[in-house]
This record gives structure tokens, sequence and C-alpha cells, in this order.
């Protein structure tokens, strides 16, 4: 079985074949502003792959809010005009192939627990640490959607006055430390002045950390998984893992009956994470 696997983002749609576990004829487009331009976007994209391979069904990953029941993208991204009508339908009338529809940090996960560091744990956790915070629970190896199709939306958890997404966001931190000091850098540079002992710096790094441990260790404790995996762009850093420790140890200390410290990684695959998971996604619809 070979699929079309495609991932969409707010400025770009990435795409690649996808056959036994690999990802082959790589490619991407801008994202189209139109509902009309998407479909003729997406139909570019099956055409140039299926004269490479023989394609047997699609694969999607792509922001929002995902029903599984209906088809239906519900919530918001930045492409409005993918939400809130059918569009798991409108899609395989387009191809003429069967299709899956899945969240995009749904998809990564899947791609952690189907071929990453997560596929030797039946539940688990996912954190993609970026612009906000989000997420997706994994349990019997099978995403947990919830109730509300709000299952893994992390970043809306409470720390103190402010969201997780706020004070655990690297783009967050950055945005907030410019605009006190009238200056211009990103997460990283932040990250590389709070180790050079600026003292607003450190202050920043350190709200960044609490928050992100006490949200993992307040998640070990209520959903208990195996292992927590940790994605976007912060989990390529070596910094990350030594200080996210130490920062629950803290936690684990102050507790005092806690008994388990949660078990944290970085996820293996980083780029291709969304492709990879559409993947598993659709392999796990129609097996």
């Amino acid at each position: 079985m070979v699929l079309l696997t495609i991932d969409v983002g707010g400025t770009s749609i990435k795409y690649a074949s996808f056959d036994k576990g690999q990802l082959a004829n790589k490619g991407s487009k801008a994202t189209p502003q139109t509902l009309e331009s998407f479909y003729q976007v997406f139909a570019e994209i099956k055409n140039e792959v299926a004269k490479q391979v023989e394609l047997t069904g699609i694969a999607i990953s792509c922001p929002g809010a995902v029903s599984k029941a209906d088809g239906v993208i519900y919530g918001a991204s930045a492409l409005p005009y993918i939400h809130n009508f059918p569009i798991k339908t409108a899609f395989e009338e387009l191809f003429g192939l069967p299709v899956s529809v899945e969240n995009d940090a749904n998809c990564a996960a899947l791609a952690e627990v189907s071929y990453g560091a997560g596929k030797d744990y039946q539940d688990l956790l996912f954190f993609v640490i970026g612009t906000g915070i989000g997420g997706a629970v994994v349990l019997d190896k099978k995403i947990r959607h919830g109730a509300h199709l709000m299952g893994g939306e992390f970043g809306f958890m409470l720390m103190g006055d402010n969201t997780l997404s706020v004070d655990a966001s690297p783009v967050r931190m950055a945005q907030d430390y410019n605009t006190a000091h009238n200056t211009t850098y990103n997460g990283q540079e932040i990250f590389a002045l709070a180790e050079g002992g600026d003292v607003d710096a450190t202050a920043a790094v350190a709200v960044l950390f609490d928050s992100l441990a006490r949200a993992i260790f307040n998640l070990q404790y209520a959903l208990d998984p195996e292992i927590i995996l940790l994605g976007g762009g912060i989990s390529q850093a070596d910094f990350l893992i030594p200080k996210l420790q130490a920062a629950l140890q803290v936690i684990y200390d102050k507790v005092g009956i806690a008994t388990m410290m949660p078990k944290i990684a970085v996820c293996e695959f980083q780029n291709d994470a969304n492709l990879i998971g559409a993947a598993a996604d659709f392999l796990a619809e129609n097996s």
C-alpha cells in the first residue's frame, strides 16, 4: 500500500509518498489563501506524485480539531476555509481514493508511537513546544481525542495568571523579553543570554522550565503515562532534558509525598513527523 501523505501548514503544504515506513518523492508548495486554490494545489500534488508511484490512499495532517465521526475540522486555525464542513468527503471526491484526516499534533504523536521514540510504549503524552504548547494523549497506542476534541490541548492549562502556552513558549518568552528591552532576540538567543548571566533572561528561562515542569508533573499524576515525549524546535537543544529534569526534581522534592518522577524524552522525528504520523493514522483506520 503506497500512500500520498500531506502535511498542511499555515505557510506551506509538505507532501511525500509513504511505503513500508519510508518517505519518498518529497515536495512542498505554498499554502493557498482560498478553498478553491487549496483544492487545486492538492490535485497538483496528487498528479505529481502519482506519476512516480501508484497510490492507494491519501493521508492528511492539518491544524484544527478533527472529528473522525463526521470528517469535519472544527475549531480554528490560520486557514479558516478548511473548517466546519465535511472536508474529508470533499477530499475523497477530489482524489477518488480513500482519505484520512487528523490533527497535526496528533499525527506527530502517532509518528513517534508507531515508528519512533514511543514505539515501545502503550500509554504516553506528547508535547509540542513552539509558538504555543500543543500535544496529544495516546492510550493503548491510540489517540484520545476527548469528548469535545480537546484531548492534548495542554496549552490551555492555567499556570497562575497565564496559560501554559504563554509561560512555556520560547517564542512568547523572546517576545516578552524584546518588548521589555527593545531588542529583537529569538528564543535560542534568550537561552544563550541566560547562560551568559543576563539576569532578566535567566528569570525568563526559569519561568519557562518551571511552568513546563509543573504541567508535566501534574499530567503524570493525572493520567500516569509510561513516558512523556517532547517535540518542537526546542527539543533539538541539548540542554532541554537536563534543565527540565532539574525543574521536575524541585517540584518532586516540594510535593514530598510524590513517589514517581515523570519519564521524559525527546522525539525522534522532526520535520517529517506529521507526514509519517498522517500515514500511520491512515493505516490504523484501514487495517
